[in-house]
Order: structure tokens, then C-alpha cells, then sequence
């Protein structure tokens, strides 16, 4: 079979106190961590079922600390596994793709794990739009970015000078591109607070998010 892109999925190990904080409350850290847990498995999902890809975790965090543990590891048997390396978040999303490019030699296609709403066939499309770009790039709702896809991955880069995690992190991430010619992909929401995990959870009624949610709750 012939790839056509390295499917890189940028996470944290969900470990109770670490992972989606933001959550809490009206979630405890272990709850947050189970949902997280969730997310990354449901992630893991639909690129294992993504074709014509080779699928990297750059991971960063303990496995063995983390919710769920036994089912990620069995799930992390069939990618490529790297660890993160940096300082800041824009280091090591700079450093996953290079990293996956060195791994497969192939062109970079990236999210991360607070989309668990995405498909196979989101992903397909959206990874097959850089055979007419450079790179591509998917907004999120809250002015962020869900996904990154890039023909030449060294252009990540570029990444380090943009700050993350602020409301016009993906404005800053197209102007970062340059004269790339980019395609821009759907927006959709990052799970970042719990209303708006309540409204993707609703969107995905049968994924083990959103049985986390419902299971968060049924105990309330």
C-alpha cells in the first residue's frame, strides 16, 4: 500500500491532575482524566480506520499513571509511538513533525486529542487536501486549530514563534505559513471546558466520550 501522509496525533497520557484540568470543576481530575482517556481512544479509532496512513502518537506524560491504561496500551501496539521532546507546546508540536518525517519520511498530517468527534472520512478528506496545497490547516470554534497538515514538515518550525492556546493561535498559524499555499479544512470545536464537551459529546452520542460524559452525569 502506498501512504500518502504520516497521521500524527499530538496527546498527554491522561493522568488525574494533568490532563483537561479545565474540566474541573464540576469534574474531578480522575473524571477529567477518564473523559480524556475517552477522547484519545476514540481518536486512536478513527485514525487506525483512517486509509492510506501511517499513524504516529507523539506522547508525552506516564502510561502507567494514566486512566485506562491497559486499553491505550493495547490501542498504542498498532501506531508508531515518539516521545515529545521541548519546552513549550509550540517545541514539541515542532518537534512531532519533524520527528514522524524522520520516522516514515512521509508528508505530515496532524491533530490532536480534543476532536474525538472526527472520522475516518473527515480525516481521509482532509489529509487527501494536501495533494493540491502545501499545507493545510483546520480552525477551531474558539480560534484555535484542530489540525495541521503540512507537504514539507520542516515548515513546522515555523510553529515555535506562535503563541499557542490563545483565541487567535490559528490567525497567528496561517500568518506563520507564509506564502504557503494553504487550504483551509472545517472548523470544529476543541473539547476545552465542559460546556463545550457536552455539546461534541452530543454530536457522537455512541463513543466512549460520550459515555464518559453521560457516566459523569448519571453521578451527579
Amino acid at each position: 500500500m502506498t501512504h500518502s501522509a504520516s497521521l500524527l496525533v499530538v496527546a498527554k497520557a491522561p493522568v488525574p491532575g494533568l490532563a483537561k484540568t479545565r474540566l474541573c470543576p464540576p469534574a474531578t481530575p480522575e473524571e477529567a482524566a477518564d473523559i480524556a482517556a475517552a477522547a484519545l481512544l476514540d481518536t486512536l479509532d478513527a485514525v487506525l480506520g483512517t486509509p492510506r496512513v501511517r499513524p504516529v502518537v507523539a506522547l508525552t506524560g506516564s502510561l502507567g499513571d494514566a486512566r485506562r491504561s491497559a486499553e491505550l496500551r493495547a490501542v498504542l501496539r498498532h501506531v508508531t509511538v515518539l516521545p515529545q521532546r521541548g519546552g513549550s507546546f509550540a517545541d514539541r508540536l515542532a518537534n512531532a513533525h519533524a520527528d514522524s518525517h524522520r520516522a516514515h519520511g512521509l508528508p505530515v498530517f496532524q491533530i490532536g486529542m480534543d476532536t474525538p468527534q472526527l472520522t475516518p472520512a473527515l480525516l481521509a478528506e482532509s489529509v487527501d487536501r494536501l495533494a493540491a496545497h502545501d499545507a493545510v490547516l483546520g480552525p477551531a470554534a474558539d480560534g484555535g486549530w484542530w489540525a495541521l497538515g503540512l507537504v514539507d514538515p520542516a515548515v513546522a518550525a515555523n510553529l515555535r514563534a506562535v503563541p499557542m492556546s490563545r483565541s487567535d493561535t490559528g490567525a497567528l498559524t496561517l500568518r506563520a505559513l507564509g506564502d504557503l499555499d494553504t487550504g483551509l479544512l472545517p472548523v470544529l470545536s476543541d473539547v476545552d471546558d465542559m460546556t463545550t464537551a457536552r455539546e461534541v459529546a452530543a454530536t457522537v452520542p455512541h463513543t466512549r466520550f460520550a459515555a464518559a460524559l453521560a457516566h459523569l452525569g448519571a453521578l451527579r
